[in-house]
This record gives C-alpha cells, structure tokens and sequence, in this order.
C-alpha cells in the first residue's frame, strides 16, 4: 500500500471515528430524553399475564423473578414454565410461591416440544393456563420496577400500539472485568443504539419485553407462528407491522442479568447475539461499526504510522468519549461508573465479535443449536387490524 493511500486511509479512518463519537453523542441525547417520557395512566387497568419461560438455575434468578411478584398491579397473573420435571429453577419457584402468597403464580412443566425455539414451546405450552387477554413474555434475568407492568400496559392502550417491548440496562452478577464489559455494551452500545434506530424510522421488538393482547397473538398466528424462527422476537414484531400495528416502547428502563464471569463465556453470548442480529437486520448490523471510535482511532493511528495529528485526535476523541459515557452512567443510574480504560477494549472486543459472526448462521444456546437465518413468515390470516373488530 502507497503512502498516498495509507495517507487517504488513514484520514478516512479518522472521521469514522469522529462520526462514531457523534453517534455515541447522539445517543446519549435520545436515553436522556427518553428516560423523561412517561405513560398516561388509565381509568381503568386490565387484568395481566405475566409469562416467563425458564430454563436452569441462573445467577440473580430469584432476585430477577421476585420483582416481577413485587409489582403494584392488580389482577396479576404469573406462569413460569419449564420443559424439565428435573429443572433446579423449580426450587426457585417454589421459594416465590411461598414468599408471595399473595401472588396468583402457577408452574406449568411440560417435555412436549412444538418446533425448534424451545422458548416459544415453553410459551406454547404456559398459555392454556393464562387467565386474562393482556399477555405480558418477558425473560427470566429480567429486574424490573415496581411499575414496569403499569407502564407498559399504559402503553399498550394507545389506539396504534399492537406490541410493547422495553430497552434494559446491563446488571453483572459477578464482579470483574467479564461483567463489566457485558454491562458496558448493554449501556453504551446496544441502548442508546436501539433509541437511535427507532429515530430512523425502526420499529423492532426487543425480545426481554413482549407484551400484547390475546387477539392480536392469535390473529397473527399465536405462538405457533414463532416457534421454527431463531429470532422470534423479530419475528413478532414484524408480524405485528404487518398487521397495521406499531411496536411501541414502554417508558421503563429494566435491568438484565449479565452471568458471565469469564471472557471467553462472554464472547460466546455475544457472538450468539450477533449472529442472531445479523441474520435479522443485514444491513444495520454491518453500519453499527461505525459506532466504535476507538476501533477507528487505532485504525487511523497506525495507518498514519503515528502522525502527530493522529495522536491529537485520539487524545481528543478518548477525553470526549469518557466523558460521554459519565455522563450515560449518570443517567442510567449505574451503580459503577465504566472505567477509562474498559472503553478502548470493549469496542475492540465488539469489532471481533462482529466479524467472528460472519463466520457460521448456527446458534448454539443452552444445549441446542439453530440456525439464525431468517425464514419466511407465515402470512397472517388477516392483512390488516381494525380497532373495535374482532
């Protein structure tokens, strides 16, 4: 490679960078505005299923589900469901019916599978046991406000709204470097990005929150219609859209567990993540690069074989970068702030992360391995929804 190319490279590089930090700038903007959105409330509130799909003992398990018992809602509804009778969750359970009498909690375990996605089997076979039309999926690391159900229910009243799904934060269950690399591209990355597609015009679910009336499951298809796809979260949601609906966001900010202790088990979720995203927005998953400066600074760096401007912009984009992410510890409530150096890292580790995912479609998760290439969907019966038909 000529100096003159290495020289344009170089140059390109760096306004990547700086086109990232923008970004990175750009969505600390949209969470802090986000956060001050709020939900009208009702006259009156409708009953509520909660659905959660299980599977193993996880760190934080018990915390996570008893905050869903701990919601200030009434009727409320809880089924966990299991597909092992030998599952050590089931203890967990057992320990929530004891603590919240006061709670309607049923167990459902049932071996019986439908289709590939074991979760959507478990969901297949939890909602002959749900009560009420307003059916709340949400995942088993989710630690959720003593509101979040009021909230997102608000939400699924409005006229247009067919699915409500929710952003997270990242919570490490261990300390160490592990866990705060999940939590920081929980927090720094993955949520203040999902707030900047849906500024662009993206309407995805986000599959920790699916919360949706009874009828609008059945006239896309039920569960049924998920239970072959990898990402039935996306799925779902373009379901939904398909039916004239919109996939709205709840004003709420969950937490969820990040379990892994090890780098190399942190890698591996992150990498079934990716693959999953990839397969489901081609296009989105390979621009998101742009939102790595560091990845860009190093790029710049050495392609300039260390010219003195190179150094002075990345001095200049480090201070702004950490900067910026004080500022989204701040606004998030995080109870750690992302240390200096964990930044540089963390976006180098996502880079490989993001190139490791072009390598195979196959997820392999709990056991069980599917592919993440997206499969037709199943048209539903109706093309369209019109509010006071049923």
């Amino acid at each position: 490679m000529g100096p003159q190319l290495t020289s344009g490279f170089a140059v390109f590089a760096a306004l990547l960078a700086v086109l990232g930090l923008t970004q990175v700038g750009l969505g600390r903007l949209r969470l802090q505005r986000f956060l001050k959105c709020s939900s009208q409330p009702l006259l009156v509130y409708p009953a509520v299923t909660i659905l959660k799909p299980l599977h193993g003992d996880e760190p934080m398990l018990e915390e996570a589900l008893a905050s869903f018992c701990s919601q200030r809602y009434v009727p409320l509804q809880i089924i966990f469901g299991l597909q092992d009778p030998a599952d050590p969750a089931i203890s967990t359970i057992e320990r929530l019916i004891a603590r919240f009498p006061a709670v309607e909690i049923k167990l459902v375990v049932s071996e019986v599978s439908h289709g590939a996605n074991r979760k959507i089997s478990n969901l297949i076979n939890m909602l002959p046991l749900a009560r009420h039309d307003v059916l709340v999926v949400a995942d088993s690391d989710m630690h959720v406000a003593p509101d979040y159900i009021r909230r997102v229910v608000e939400t699924l009243s409005l006229t247009s709204v067919g699915l409500v799904t929710s952003l997270y934060v990242g919570k490490a269950a261990f300390p160490g470097v592990a866990g705060q690399l999940g939590a920081a591209h929980i927090n720094h990355s993955f949520t203040p990005g999902a707030l900047i597609g849906r500024l662009l015009g993206r309407r995805d679910c986000l599959g920790a929150t699916m919360a949706l009336r009874r009828q609008i499951l059945e006239m896309v298809g039920g569960f049924e219609a998920l239970v072959d796809h990898l990402a039935d979260d996306a799925v779902l949601g373009r379901l939904i859209n398909g039916i004239g609906l919109d996939v709205a966001l709840a004003p709420t900010m969950p937490a969820t567990t990040v379990a892994e202790k090890t780098g190399s088990d942190l890698f591996a979720h992150e990498l079934r993540w990716a693959r999953t995203i990839r397969c489901v927005a081609p296009i989105g998953f390979a621009l998101s690069i742009i939102q790595y400066p560091f990845f860009w600074l190093t790029v710049a760096f050495l392609s300039s074989g260390g010219a003195a401007w190179s150094i002075g912009l990345t001095v200049m984009v480090c201070l702004l970068r950490q900067a910026i992410a004080r500022q989204s510890d701040s606004i998030l409530g995080a109870r750690y702030r992302t240390p200096f150096w964990l930044l540089p890292v963390r976006d180098i580790l996502s880079v490989l992360v993001m190139t490791a995912s072009y390598t195979s479609t196959n997820v392999a998760w709990r056991g069980h391995t599917m592919t993440s290439k997206m499969r037709p969907l199943l048209r539903p019966a109706v093309t369209k929804f019109v509010p006071g038909e049923g």
